[in-house]
């Protein structure tokens, strides 16, 4: 009987805990992102000027093109446009309660779940979709729905604490805001890239069977310690998308790899034969990899001396973003202008979608409007990631990001190398690429632990 209590006492304050960030992460503040006409930003590897012979700055939402020129009015609308296609994986509520907890939402410790999320979908969509290819919807997307959430909001936390008291589920209102997408006459190379859109998306869902939804990703991670409720570190996260990648059994999935970099270290040849290790199927084609290299940006505070390396990063197209952030709240990278970081926040709390459903509602997915952040306010503690199509893909990354680490580093050591060989050649326990019984080895058990505490060797 003591037990029984005991549970339900833990059910009642989990509930008043979810409407509680409920509140907390759905109020949103009507407020404008504003970039500089005189300096270009980068989006993922991808450079758009606003430039005039005006000064002055201009609004992420576009509401002042009317003002400029008819040329730098199209480079916004091709920047919001390419913006508004990222995928965008917020807090949600009301989804299916996670096993081995009484939580149904995310709000207020899964924001690195999320991050992480968004950085595995932009590998996804350069794998399946390419850096090219942007949503024809995007800009159907009204900025002004934002406005209107802070009232919705209202009501929304108003069942929620009802719902908390009566053990409810109110129907959820935020769906009413979904407008129905026009339809439009599509080629079959449209039809393909959304059927791939759409599927992308659905890997994601919040349900126990999505492949790398935040109940896989809770599962994985509890073999490094960690349960739902938990806060998540980077590096954590990187380990944990790296198993769900190896544990997907989407056929689709088969062609795509991660691989995690090992105290700041990537050894290529570990990468190449994840690359190479296409054998279950008997294909001769080789993967493609998304490599995630868990690095530390200085001591208790961020070091400037980083920011030119982290910009150079963020102007490679084959850069997939940085899971990052503020102390203790995470973040998205995908730009920059200037000296300040662009991102998405993950930190608003959506009604759960069922992605099972034909024709789902994609809006909730897709950010209308982005954020910037000042560098040096960045948490030192990150990941990030490239995507790699082929073998020759990555020998030319290396190259590529080496001399970058080279040209950037004031020290005597870079911030990560990549090396030559296996891990095993240095003395260090490698990996296995397939693991039966265990999810997690005995090395990357210790290795995981050690990283949940964010704790990195600076040289």
């Amino acid at each position: 009987m003591e037990a029984t209590g005991t549970d339900e006492v833990e059910k009642i304050k989990s509930k008043f805990m979810s409407a509680w960030h409920n509140m907390k992460y759905s109020w949103v503040l009507k407020t404008k992102t504003y970039f500089s006409r005189n300096s270009p930003v980068f989006l993922l590897g991808k450079c758009y000027h606003f430039k005039t012979d005006e000064s002055g700055e201009l609004s992420a939402d576009g509401s002042n093109c009317d003002k400029i020129t008819t040329e730098i009015s199209g480079n916004v609308e091709e920047f919001r446009k390419d913006f508004i296609s990222r995928i965008w994986l917020t807090y949600r509520e009301e989804f299916p309660q996670i096993k081995g907890s009484a939580l149904t939402t995310d709000c207020g410790w899964g924001c690195t779940l999320r991050t992480g999320q968004m950085l595995l979908a932009q590998g996804l969509m350069l794998h399946f979709l390419g850096r090219a290819w942007v949503w024809p919807d995007a800009l159907d997307i009204d900025n002004s729905d934002a406005e209107s959430w802070t009232a919705h909001t209202v009501k929304k936390l108003t069942a929620s604490f009802e719902a908390s008291l009566t053990a409810e589920r109110e129907p959820k209102i935020l769906s009413n805001h979904h407008r129905p997408t026009v339809k439009r006459n599509c080629d079959d190379n449209e039809r393909r890239n959304e059927v791939y859109h759409r599927k992308i998306i659905s890997w994601f869902g919040d349900s126990p069977l999505a492949a790398f939804g935040l109940h896989q990703l809770i599962e994985y991670g509890k073999k490094s310690g960690k349960i739902a409720g938990d806060w998540y570190g980077p590096a954590v996260v990187a380990h944990i998308l790296r198993k769900a990648v190896e544990e997907a059994r989407d056929p689709e999935l088969q062609g795509v790899t991660v691989y995690v970099a090992q105290d700041c270290t990537v050894y290529s040849s570990d990468v190449i034969d994840r690359q190479c290790s296409f054998m279950d199927s008997g294909k001769a084609d080789t993967k493609a990899v998304i490599i995630l290299v868990p690095v530390r940006l200085g001591g208790e505070r961020t070091n400037t001396d980083y920011l030119e390396f982290v910009k150079g990063i963020l102007s490679l197209e084959y850069c997939v973003g940085i899971i990052g952030g503020r102390p203790k709240q995470s973040y998205y990278f995908a730009g920059f202008q200037d000296d300040s970081l662009i991102y998405m926040d993950p930190h608003y709390c959506q009604s759960f979608v069922d992605v099972s459903i034909k024709d789902f509602p994609l809006e909730s997915f897709h950010c209308p409007s982005p954020k910037k952040m000042s560098f040096k306010k960045m948490d030192p503690s990150c990941t990030i990631g490239f995507y790699c199509r082929t073998v020759q893909d990555f020998e030319k990354a290396s190259e590529e990001i080496t001399k970058m680490l080279k040209s950037s580093s004031k020290e005597k050591y870079p911030l990560f190398t990549f090396v030559k060989g296996h891990s095993r050649d240095y003395d260090f326990a490698s990996s296995p690429l397939h693991e039966e019984h265990n999810l997690f080895s005995e090395d990357e058990k210790k290795r995981l632990k050690r990283f949940s505490t964010e704790d990195f060797v600076l040289l």
